[in-house]
């Protein structure tokens, strides 16, 4: 049976709060469907893919795919995301809040993911101002 204490472990060593953010300033060819893409997630090779999906059992949110990679010497991984800004608010952001994290480089990571999402919830995300504003935040993340 998959912990808190054993989570929050797996997502000190192995985790990521991060957000994607298309730089409102700069003109791209390749354009994402949304400026600002907040995500969490945790990524493990194919062996350990069944914790993830305790994970995503836990959790009762996100989802489980494969990353395939043909590098040489390197291994298909699986991913456990949660990208659905309502479980980030409701179900990831209270967990990591009452069972925190205890690597000084995650919670900083977490703190600015908590600051980013905020303004995603004053909806500064949707306009220019804003955007650059979550810009310059996410530039501290690791």
């Amino acid at each position: 049976m998959i912990t808190s204490d054993y989570i929050c472990g797996l997502v000190d060593g192995e985790g990521s709060f991060t957000v994607f953010v298309r730089n409102p300033d700069k003109p791209s060819q390749a354009m994402r469907r949304v400026k600002i893409e907040p995500r969490f997630y945790l990524k493990l090779a194919a062996k350990d893919s069944n914790i993830l999906y305790e994970l995503k059992d836990y959790f009762r949110c996100g989802n489980v795919y494969i990353q395939r990679d043909r590098r040489p010497n390197h291994q298909n991984c699986y991913r456990f995301e949660v990208a659905n800004r309502k479980d980030l608010w409701e179900i990831i952001i209270p967990f990591f809040k009452n069972s925190p994290l205890r690597f000084p480089s995650k919670i900083k990571d977490f703190s600015i993911f908590c600051e980013i999402m905020e303004l995603i919830r004053k909806k500064e995300h949707l306009n220019i101002s804003g955007q650059r504003i979550i810009l310059n935040i996410k530039r501290k993340m690791h």
